[in-house]
């Protein structure tokens, strides 16, 4: 495995194995790296001929220096991470390959950064596709895997790749969940012990909302309100948002009539445990509640 710190020899080492034919999955990574990351890992060594990774804690998608300083790292163990799963490239990013000084050339996807993250995180988003283009041009990937518990990114960066004409396929995968429920995060090892027996609920209420609207519901302010009443009592957290907007348009339906057709219905939410923050999803769609408990990935948040 090689572990390489400058773009321009990562980009050395995929140009030769393109010129050979043979295929590159990426996988894309803040670092932190737990199951959820791994387990893209492992999908994209089962699908391409060549497997990298990215570990580059991108300043710009963070809303505060104390969010950013917080987040949990341990770079030693990334890489070991890697290596056990048979990684062929980790690309330590280096600040001065992505942003070096005067930088100006940010890149967004604008309409699906408006709701969710996007409101609450002002430049959020149009960091995460800044870098993410970078990658795609230093790495130049046959396929990329994202994870959905980070929906809105998720489209945001497939929305991206087919506007601005990349060849790369964006493979979305399911959520990895704890037994108990909880979508795996890299923040979820900052809780404390009752907040993280509290965490849970999260995932529960979203069920309950899902089988809510398969059984029929069709006002999003009906289930809008069903999931305030049920989160206000989930001890210790403070709600950030809580939507249920079209899965396809991250927009509200109209005359806010849920329509389970097509993408269907995304119930979503973001909530901060004192200085934790954690967000989650489910969809739901005609065949009733999708929810992805079977591999994801903690993506770029």
């Amino acid at each position: 495995m090689k572990v390489l710190r400058r773009s321009s020899k990562a980009a050395i080492w995929s140009e030769a194995y393109r010129r050979s034919a043979l295929s590159i999955g990426f996988v894309p990574t803040l670092g932190g790296l737990h199951e959820g990351h791994l387990s893209l890992v492992r999908q994209a060594r089962l699908e391409c001929d060549r497997v990298a990774v990215s570990i580059y804690l991108n300043p710009s998608q963070f809303n505060s220096d104390e969010d950013l300083e917080s987040y949990p790292c341990d770079l030693d163990a990334d890489i070991e991470s890697c290596r056990a799963e048979g990684v062929d490239l980790v690309l330590l990013g280096q600040q001065e390959d992505f942003f070096p000084e005067n930088f100006q050339s940010w890149v967004l996807v604008e309409d699906l950064a408006r709701e969710l993250c996007g409101a609450g995180r002002p430049g959020h988003f149009r960091g995460v596709c800044t870098v993410v283009t970078q990658l795609f041009h230093v790495i130049r990937p046959h396929r990329a895997y994202f994870g959905l518990k980070d929906f809105q990114q998720a489209k945001i960066v497939k929305k991206l790749t087919e506007e601005l004409l990349f060849d790369v396929e964006i493979c979305l995968m399911p959520t990895i969940r704890s037994q108990d429920g909880l979508a795996l995060s890299s923040r979820n090892d900052r809780l404390t012990e009752t907040q993280r027996a509290a965490a849970p609920a999260l995932h529960e209420v979203l069920i309950e909302a899902g089988n809510l609207i398969s059984s029929g519901e069709t006002s999003a302010k009906a289930v809008k309100e069903f999931l305030l009443s049920r989160l206000a009592g989930v001890a210790g957290c403070e709600l950030e948002y809580v939507e249920v907007l079209s899965a396809a348009t991250l927009g509200e339906f109209p005359g806010q009539v849920l329509n389970t057709s097509g993408e269907g219905v995304l119930v979503a939410l973001a909530i901060i445990f004192e200085e934790v923050r954690l967000i989650d999803n489910i969809q739901v769609q005609d065949a009733g509640v999708s929810d992805q408990v079977e591999s994801g990935s903690e993506g770029g948040s």
